[in-house]
């Protein structure tokens, strides 16, 4: 009995080594002694190396089960770096955090601005935002900048000065004219490029909120936001895996985004124990050669606008996958809006702006702000909610920066982690009779 008590102790993930050393080595979780290790060393390096390191660290930590990431996160001591690895891990599962993130590496000054109000509220005194006002990407730029103004506009404390800078001829350069006429805090700019550029000077004059995610983590006091397709992989990720389904099947559109999205639920799967059988084009015709595979399929990943769902929907029967769990990105929403037309996508979760399905403080309603703004309404109203959040986050970054809680957005719940990263949790919702609505028990994600 007791050499069968050993081994079930074992074979239940909980697996630790002795060793001596730190305390964070003590006593540990074998992975976490791994981890623990390499997030000493990331701490001392930088560029492609540490990015390397940190893909190792996100792995290993990616392969605890719940239970375990978050004892193991709880005992980490004070000041050790593997702590702001793991909290994110957690936020990226849905799962609270035992304390804030360390500050000691990355931390952000508010300068001379006037104390904070009781709730946190404590924006710049001159507010540059970065953005292409003009040329290919307006189009884009147009409705993060009116969300922005909405939630300033909103505010009826103090509110800064703001200076709109055009991006389309240069972002760095736009960036230094902002800082040479006197703001104190940025706002962009809004391109994966222009964002690693401007991270890539290193110590920056003045602060920026970036509106993309680049390969770099933000310097010290800086910080990025994004509605990245990556985090929309690794959310449906965790979604299919905390309902038990293991092997999933996906059917993508050729869009760059769709496949980056694609790309990382196959990584976190893989780091979770799971696989993803296939990934196959919308426009395959027979589902039935895939659904028949030894190992079968336990649900389905949409990476498809929703108009192109809707046609998916009888091949999927016909193959017998009607009946599995399926998840689909945010692009599930495009393309929809007649609840009789879209009644055949019933039943499929997929990430969304939490405006869509609750209130948000200095917001109107999402049919009243797309009757007010052209702006605001079909696939232009994420990227207003993301505008309307950078302004959250302008406001509450010191907030964002000292709390373990988040703040309630239009895109999800916002919190910082301690590399200076927005990470945001979405809503989840489905169609019920064809209308979006909130999924009841996806409260947690």
């Amino acid at each position: 009995m007791l050499a069968a008590s050993l081994i079930l102790a074992l074979l239940a993930g909980c697996a630790t080594v002795q060793t001596s050393g730190t305390p964070a080595a003590r006593s540990r979780n074998e992975a976490i002694v791994q981890a623990d290790v390499l997030a000493h060393q990331a701490a001392t390096q930088g560029g492609a190396e540490r990015a390397q390191t940190e893909k190792q660290i996100e792995s290993l930590l990616a392969a605890l089960d719940d239970a375990t990431l978050q004892r193991e996160a709880a005992a980490l001591p004070a000041g050790n770096p593997l702590y702001n690895y793991a909290g994110r891990a957690l936020l990226r599962r849905g799962l609270p955090l035992p304390r804030p993130f360390e500050r000691t590496a990355w931390k952000f000054d508010a300068g001379n601005r006037p104390p904070a109000e009781s709730d946190g509220y404590r924006p710049p005194m001159k507010l540059a935002v970065l953005l292409p006002l003009s040329g290919s990407l307006a189009t884009a730029a147009a409705p993060v900048r009116d969300g922005f103004l909405t939630g300033y506009y909103g505010e009826t404390r103090r509110r800064p000065e703001v200076n709109f800078y055009d991006t389309s001829t240069g972002a760095i350069a736009a960036y230094d004219r902002a800082v040479a006429e006197g703001n104190d805090f940025l706002v962009g700019p809004l391109g994966r490029d222009e964002v690693g550029a401007l991270f890539n000077r290193g110590t920056l004059p003045v602060p920026v909120l970036a509106l993309n995610r680049a390969q770099v983590q933000p310097p010290a006091g800086n910080a990025s936001f994004s509605l990245s397709p990556e985090d929309e992989g690794i959310g449906a990720a965790e979604f299919l895996l905390d309902r038990g389904a293991r092997r999933v099947f996906v059917v993508s559109s050729e869009d760059e985004t769709q496949r980056r999205a694609v790309n990382a639920l196959r990584e976190r799967l893989a780091e979770r124990g799971g696989s993803v059988t296939d990934v196959v084009s919308e426009g395959v015709a027979d589902f039935a050669p895939f659904a028949a595979k030894e190992g079968g399929i336990d649900a389905i990943f949409l990476a498809t606008r929703g108009s192109v769902a809707r046609q998916l929907m009888p091949r999927l029967a016909l193959a017998g996958l009607a009946g599995k769990p399926r998840v689909a990105t945010s692009q599930l929403l495009s393309g929809t809006g007649k609840a009789e037309d879209d009644r055949v996508l019933d039943g499929i979760a997929f990430p969304s702006e939490s405006w869509n399905t609750r209130g948000v403080r200095g917001l109107p309603s999402p049919s009243s702000a797309a009757a007010m703004l052209p702006n605001a309404k079909g696939p232009a109203a994420r990227l207003f909610a993301f505008g309307f959040d950078a302004w959250l986050i302008t406001a509450y970054l010191e907030r964002l920066a000292t709390s373990a809680d988040g703040i309630s957005g239009a895109t999800g719940v916002l919190r910082i982690d301690g590399f200076g990263n927005v990470q945001r949790t979405p809503g989840w919702s489905t169609f019920s009779n064809g209308i979006a609505v909130p999924l009841a028990d996806a409260a947690r994600r």
